[in-house]
């Protein structure tokens, strides 16, 4: 009697049974399903997005909202012709968003989308920068050597910006006694070469939020003394989606008279997956005109605020159901409970007894902590987080930037999706492989690699803005 073959069609075809080529394309073609089945097996050696504490970027979005982006990611934002209700949707998620921060110009407000916000600090620092050499070219004045004022704990993208746009970095130091950007130390480095000043809500390093207000008031007098128009840029890639619904009355937006722009990254707080982002102008005056570029081969004259061109609007359409289906307080309430998964998460790991805590303040939902010293402890904080990689956690270990570089931190990020239930299981793992580390009497490979490298800067983190 003929047996049956066991392969399945896929698994038994010729195809699945060759090492599919690397670096140059097939010769021939083969099944979907096997070309599927090869790459999807492949992507299953990535981590698992839920388990990774490192990033900002969402990595839960319901049922409703992945049909929204699969039905519609065939779009290209960029042609507004052909799909002129992405657009409109578009419109309406700016306006949205600018109301959430106070916008004076109703009823349509000025910004666009991105992809992610580094696109979107981008046309914020470039538009500070025009407006700058506007300035000083109807004074007759040179425009060769502009800069900008940051603090050290900022992400890579402002230092892509002052590279790509030639524009000098100003970085205020962060340290243990001052662990914000301070206002006088901004002060003490602007000149009339200042295009802005980029204050941060959301410090990717710290999870602190710098003080806008406070920064505002000391340029509004500095301004004042010496006849400038230094503004400010509101970096506001993670805070942006959290303060308008966690603490709604504390001043930071276009509430204050020199943030003339602000960014946010749709796809981390603003719960969207990659890759959204936003920036917001507080009126169309302050958006120079040679940045709104027009082409007409798509059908008709099509404004276009952007560095990149053609981009899929799926993500643009999953923004704008998130704001319907959550509203004002789907967002508070799943904000809040980041936060309080993140606080709950914190006092787990003081109650260890073994780690310190960079501040008591948490306005976002990320923290960082460093190890208490001990001459006789064998480990590193390196070499715990490589024990969580290898159970799938990713939490970071890293160097605090410049000043503070002999300090090593961890640093976790709770987003929607990470429930005290998750929170749990990552303290277990913890408390686990430090009692593993702790019955080591010589430091491990990765400690003494570790110990041999120079500090790493931050930015060896990649928070796909």
């Amino acid at each position: 009697m003929k047996t049956e073959n066991p392969n399945t069609p896929i698994f038994g075809t010729p195809e699945e049974a060759r090492v599919a080529p690397k670096f140059e394309m097939p010769k021939t073609s083969m099944p979907g399903e096997v070309a599927y089945q090869l790459v999807h097996d492949e992507a299953m050696m990535d981590g698992n997005a839920r388990l990774n504490l490192a990033t900002f970027v969402t990595t839960w979005m319901d049922d409703y909202a992945r049909r929204v982006m699969t039905e519609n990611m065939d779009k290209n934002m960029i042609d507004k012709t052909e799909y002129p209700q992405t657009a409109e949707i578009e419109r309406r998620c700016v306006n949205i968003i600018a109301k959430l921060w106070h916008s004076p110009e109703p009823p349509y407000c000025t910004g666009t989308s991105t992809v992610g916000s580094s696109e979107a600090c981008m046309l914020g620092g470039i538009a500070a920068l025009k407006r700058w050499q506007k300035r000083r070219r109807a004074k007759g004045l040179p425009t060769n050597k502009p800069n900008f004022i940051i603090s050290t704990c900022m992400q890579v993208v402002w230092e892509k910006f002052a590279i790509y746009w030639d524009v000098e970095m100003r970085m205020v130091p962060v340290t243990m006694e001052k662990i914000t950007m301070d206002p006088q130390d901004v002060v003490g480095m602007c000149d009339e070469n200042t295009i802005c000043v980029v204050p941060i809500q959301g410090v990717t390093i710290t999870g602190l939020n710098d003080n806008v207000k406070e920064i505002n008031d000391a340029l509004d007098k500095l301004n004042a003394e010496k006849g400038w128009e230094i503004c400010i840029h509101v970096d506001a890639a993670t805070g942006g989606f959290i303060h308008p619904f966690i603490d709604p009355d504390t001043v930071w937006d276009f509430r204050l008279k020199w943030v003339l722009s602000i960014s946010v990254s749709g796809h981390k707080f603003g719960l969207v997956y990659p890759g959204v982002g936003w920036v917001v102008w507080k009126d169309k005056q302050y958006l120079p005109e040679e940045m709104n570029f027009a082409v007409n081969y798509l059908g008709a004259n099509i404004p276009s605020i952007s560095i990149n061109f053609s981009r899929p609007g799926n993500q643009v359409l999953a923004q704008y159901y998130q704001f319907l289906r959550l509203g004002m307080e789907g967002y508070r309430q799943i904000q809040q409970n980041c936060i309080d998964v993140c606080l709950y998460l914190k006092q787990q790991l003081k109650e260890m007894g073994i780690f310190e805590f960079f501040s008591d303040d948490m306005p976002n939902p990320l923290f960082i902590w460093k190890l208490k010293n001990d001459s006789s402890r064998k480990w590193t904080l390196y070499d715990l987080s490589d024990a969580l990689h290898a159970q799938g956690w990713q939490v970071p270990a890293y160097t605090m930037p410049k000043n503070m570089e002999d300090v090593v931190i961890m640093r976790v990020v709770v987003r929607q999706g990470t429930g005290k239930d998750l929170a749990d299981l990552l303290v277990k793992d913890i408390k686990t492989n430090i009692a593993q580390l702790n019955q080591l009497q010589e430091p491990t490979n990765s400690a003494i690699l570790w110990n041999k490298r120079e500090p790493q800067k931050p930015r060896g983190f990649n928070h796909s803005r």
